[in-house]
């Protein structure tokens, strides 16, 4: 069983209320769509592999606001040491999100290395994260997730999800700019 990406996006959606996002490639596309607060969503759409860093950064400067990072399996792979680095530093408001489809679904669909054989959760696990889960089903995520994204973090939460059909639109927003945004509404929130 998998789970529509948009589908996911929108049980994340409604428990977002004060939550910085950090999203990269299809997710970036399809937050928006969700979003309550487009000055609290990060898009990395052509960042590929570097949307984790971001959002560690963001968590250990902002301990007080949860960040949630919308990632992807293959933007996952191309700087799979963040989790290490994730899990050294510990932020415990920090939820990361994979979306596994197992192609990079916005240049092509080209499959991801190593597509239906790695296992996230247990990487995650291996890497010192402090809970990290795997859902194929809607329902079953939705009915946990609210208590999922509450958790002391870092929280590994991989979404087993179909291929988007990259209908949404680009953000409109450069990251430089989202991010100079963020500053200054984060900084007049201190």
């Amino acid at each position: 069983m998998m789970i529509a990406s948009l589908d996911a996006i929108k049980v994340i959606g409604q428990h977002q209320d004060n939550v910085v996002i950090v999203s990269t490639m299809s997710t970036s596309r399809e937050w928006p769509l969700v979003a309550k607060d487009q000055q609290l969503h990060i898009p990395m759409g052509s960042a590929m592999g570097k949307a984790s860093s971001l959002a560690l950064g963001i968590a250990l400067a902002k301990p007080d606001r949860r960040v949630y990072l919308l990632d992807g399996d293959g933007s996952l792979l191309m700087n799979l040491g963040t989790m290490v680095t994730i899990a050294h530093a510990a932020p415990a408001n920090l939820v990361h999100f994979v979306f596994e489809n197992g192609v990079y679904a916005i240049t092509g669909g080209q499959p991801v290395p190593g597509a239906g054989r790695v296992d996230f959760e247990a990487l995650a696990l291996a890497a010192g994260y402090r809970t990290a889960y795997t859902f194929d089903n809607l329902h079953e995520f939705e009915r946990v997730a609210g208590w999922v994204v509450n958790e002391a973090g870092p929280v590994m939460v991989v979404l087993k999800v179909k291929t988007t059909d990259n209908s949404a639109p680009w953000p409109r927003r450069s990251p430089v700019q989202v991010i100079r945004e963020l500053q200054q509404r984060l900084a007049g929130a201190s």
